[in-house]
């Protein structure tokens, strides 16, 4: 799937990168690295919003942490230059080692996947990316033992993009799977590394509500009351950097991004009072933590204590503390177990230690705390049992928390149940969705479902099968009924359904068919979400849950009398359906007025292609990009056209979508596919514009056997999206369209609905849509000099593979500098492949490929790009046979 780029020469001369160490060690191996806290992310830039947090923690408490980003970005836009793919990548690898920098952190492990284009599929991510990305992610882990891992949002969040969405369900498998001797074994066995188990996980950001300011932490309001959320406040100041803010050191950081047009963010507030925090929700901890409410809780060092820090009064570092109910669905007037354990560090005893367990008020709680006396690397445990009360609400979360006394010091932890009566019963979940439920229950980690409020689309005046899925929690077999309470201009072919015999453990779904009884309701972001009830009886009582139905737009398109010409310029007839407005804001800066950006299209057909005009008022035209630049069109002024031909995909890799630059640096349009099922030049398709003051006008014929598949006529999936820009950076401010939501470029199933009368397609057809062609190269660490620095400075191979054996190994011994070139003695044990790159003070001066054909010595000469600056070294990436790969590097004399 990933591709090396073995040469780079050009862009690597031109890119400054951090230099070599002077002081240099010729052979003499750096220890392995031992971080403190580990960052994964997808791409570079993922950790800018965490880096307030990262630089306070290293300041202050020298907190040593690393980033593994997943990808290079190479999918991403460029608003610097031409780059793209492999070089790209490299670029946005210089920005990030950059930006995190600033906050102290030097380590950033690039594990080489591929970077396409904007999903919110997890499952198309992790398609892409292949079966060898959490293996590599629990060897960094493996490596570097982080005692505090952070991450992302897991979950399908509307807007959530995929590949942050995959990036995080990696972190949170590989806290535990970095621990379990089971999990890549070979590992352990052949690599020499140990399980390794972090103390603390969290995720990024937090849902609730809060203050701004130095009580942000104290303030903040979590949605799920039993969920813990920790705040560090952005304006406390730095005192090694001139007392900045770490809110503006972290801005300072974030514009290091100028790739994808971060330059131009704007200051942030200069009243401390007036700054946030960065909150992190925590998903697991082996450790005891703060309590929730309690003043540590809303320390800055909330996150790092029992893990790094030793707050007041609390038990050493090392101890282990654990809370795990027998279950998570608990039910009222039913007991459960909750076993509390409590294990000494290997070096210091706890004594005598006894726990307390705590729970909702009316919850009765039996069993004896004492843990005994417990010895170093010891372990104590207490079993209690709970009984929920008949009265507890179903579908909450509780919070069950214990409290740990010994000798050396008291601790803290706790876990969230959900109370659940015998029968459960939701509105059907998006396929994205019912993915993520199950990922979270096969991974045992029931604290995170239940992130996303379950929706479903329906067209504007029109009906759906709502599918209401009733799931038997309890041990007996279940009767009962499924009422919808439905709002205003809503109606369903019946309100209450019954369901009988659902065996213990079992589901069944019960069908409604429901519809949009009043076509005036407002569709879309501007009101469109329209939240309902869902009421399921069993013998035991009622579950209650509240999804929502999703009004889109929807229109029909009618045949034309005549195939409209394609010249910019609406002809009379041509377009005798509605103009449907495109006006509305979907994402980024709302317009200032009509004249600013505004628009409407209309769609028709005729035989068997699609013709669109649409009308768009701007007041400021956006950079005129070269014909060859002609990608990436969020970065200038461009027209999307999103087609899902039977309106049922998942995500864009089975839709087509095609962008028009309405006007060139040359002069006329250009046409793309962009994050569909073949992104590239839009092949096939006729487009035309007319540019005049204040306005453009973009008309197109997309010949349907384009699409991936044969159009429903009922259900086409469509959407016109319009991208604003009113700038020469290279940027986008403003987003307005059709059907409009957050991020519903990469939402099909959030598009409005088209019907086309009259029109059928060819009988030959096919429905199933081919396999998409997505890019598949990536940089590689061999080809990246600041990766292959890094892996020398940390004494660790690169992307999260294997080293390379002894056996296999080469290395550079010496260099010595010559007129326009660089004389390089390799040392090899075995046959393999060098990556060279001549460097100094001032980035790259030259670099090459080497194949050598077996062990011994080899000399090379690397060609210079230009002279030699101060402290020049050769860095060199070796690639065994085997797949392995070692760093090395000397200094040039």
């Amino acid at each position: 799937m990933k591709r090396s780029l073995y040469a780079l020469v050009a862009v690597a001369a031109a890119l400054a990168f951090v230099p070599a160490a002077p002081a240099l060690a010729e052979h003499a191996p750096a220890p392995p690295i031992d971080l403190d806290a580990l960052f994964v992310g997808a791409h570079p830039d993922d950790e800018a919003f965490s880096l307030s947090t990262l630089g306070q923690w290293n300041e202050d408490h020298k907190i040593r942490a690393g980033v593994v980003t997943v990808t290079r970005g190479e999918g991403g836009g460029n608003a610097v230059g031409p780059e793209e793919g492999p070089a790209l990548g490299l670029l946005r690898e210089a920005e990030e080692r950059t930006a995190v920098g600033k906050a102290g952190v030097r380590e950033v492990f690039n594990l080489d996947d591929v970077d396409f284009y904007y999903t919110v599929s997890a499952p198309l991510t992790d398609q892409i990316w292949g079966d060898d990305t959490l293996e590599k992610v629990v060897r960094v882990v493996r490596q570097t033992r982080p005692e505090v891992m952070l991450t992302m949002d897991p979950a399908p969040s509307p807007g959530n993009h995929g590949n942050h969405q995959q990036a995080a369900r990696l972190a949170v498998e590989a806290f535990y799977a970095a621990a379990d001797p089971k999990a890549f074994p070979e590992q352990l066995t052949r690599e020499g590394l140990r399980p390794f188990a972090p103390a603390r996980l969290f995720l990024g950001g937090g849902r609730g509500t809060s203050q701004v300011g130095p009580t942000c932490a104290a303030t903040f309001r979590p949605t799920n009351p039993a969920q813990n959320v920790y705040g560090v406040w952005s304006g406390r100041p730095s005192q090694s950097q001139g007392g900045k803010t770490w809110a503006t050191i972290e801005r300072e950081a974030q514009r290091s991004y100028a790739s994808q047009g971060w330059a131009v963010f704007p200051d942030v507030p200069s009243d401390p009072a007036q700054l946030g925090c960065d909150f992190f929700t925590q998903v697991d901890s082996r450790v005891p933590f703060p309590e929730p409410g309690s003043a540590a809780a809303t320390a800055p060092t909330a996150i790092l204590d029992g893990a790094l820090t030793r707050a007041a009064g609390t038990v050493p570092l090392g101890t282990l503390l654990d809370l795990r109910p027998s279950t998570f669905d608990v039910r009222p007037r039913t007991a459960f177990t909750v076993k509390v354990t409590a294990t000494a560090p290997s070096g210091e005893p706890l004594g005598r230690s006894s726990a307390v367990l705590r729970a909702p008020q009316g919850w009765v709680v039996s069993g004896s705390g004492d843990l005994g006396r417990i010895a170093q690397g010891r372990t104590g445990s207490a079993t209690f049992t709970v009984t929920p009360p008949q009265g507890a609400s179903a579908g909450d979360r509780a919070r069950l928390a214990a409290t740990l006394t010994t000798e050396r010091g008291r601790g803290y932890t706790d876990r969230q149940v959900e109370v659940s009566p015998a029968v459960r019963g939701g509105q059907q979940l998006l396929p994205q969705v019912a993915q993520y439920e199950k990922w979270t229950a096969e991974l045992g980690v029931p604290q995170l479902r239940g992130l996303v409020t379950p929706v479903l689309t329906l067209p504007s005046g029109g009906s759906r099968q709502v599918g209401v899925v009733v799931t038997n929690v309890s041990g007996a077999t279940q009767s009962g009924t499924v009422r919808l309470d439905l709002p205003a201009g809503f109606t369903a072919d019946r309100a209450e359904a019954p369901y009988s015999g659902l065996a213990a453990g079992a589901s069944t779904t019960v069908p409604f068919t429901v519809t949009n009884s009043d076509p005036s309701l407002k569709t879309s972001n501007q009101g469109g979400d329209y939240a309902y009830t869902i009421t399921t009886t069993s013998a035991d009582g009622s579950s209650v849950s509240k999804p929502a139905l999703e009004l889109v737009p929807a229109t029909a398109i009618p045949q034309a009398a005549a195939a409209p010409a394609v010249d910019g310029v609406e002809g009379d007839g041509e377009y005798a359906g509605p103009a449907l407005d495109i006006s509305r804001l979907w994402e980024g800066t709302a317009c200032s007025s009509a004249a600013d950006c505004s628009g409407t299209a209309k769609v028709s057909w005729r035989d068997d292609t699609l013709f669109l005009m649409v009308h768009v008022k701007d007041d400021v035209v956006g950079t005129r990009l070269p014909a060859s630049d002609c990608k990436r069109h969020w970065r200038t002024d461009s027209v999307e056209v999103t087609l899902d031909p039977r309106g049922t995909s998942e995500n864009t890799s089975t839709t087509f979508k095609a962008a028009v630059l309405p006007v060139t640096a040359e002069g006329p349009p250009c046409a793309l596919r962009d994050a569909d099922n073949h992104q590239g030049p839009a092949t096939g398709m006729r487009v035309a514009s007319k540019v005049s003051a204040g306005a453009y006008d973009v008309e197109m014929a997309i010949p349907m056997e384009t699409l991936p598949g044969a159009v429903d006529p009922a259900h086409l999936g469509l959407n016109i999206l319009v991208y604003d820009s009113d700038t020469q950076d290279k940027t986008g401010q403003t987003r307005i369209g059709w059907s409009t939501w957050g991020g519903v470029q990469g939402d099909p199933y959030r598009w409005g609905v088209a019907t086309l009368p009259g029109y059928q397609p060819p009988a030959d057809r096919p429905t199933t849509p081919p396999d998409p062609v997505i890019p598949d190269t990536g940089l590689s660490s061999l080809d990246s000099p600041q990766s292959l620095e890094q892996a020398v400075r940390v004494h660790l191979p690169l992307a999260g593979g294997p080293a390379a054996k002894e056996s296999e190994s080469g290395r550079v011994v010496s260099a010595t500098n010559g007129r326009n070139a660089v004389k390089v003695t390799l040392r090899a044990n075995a046959a393999g492949k060098a990556h060279l790159f001549v460097r100094d003070d001032q980035g790259t001066a030259g670099s090459r490929v080497v194949t050598v054909s077996g062990k011994g010595t080899t000399t090379v000469t690397v060609p210079l790009t230009r002279a030699t600056g101060g402290h020049p070294t050769v860095v060199a990436g070796w690639q065994a046979t085997s797949g392995g790969t070692l760093a090395s590097q000397v200094r040039v004399r």
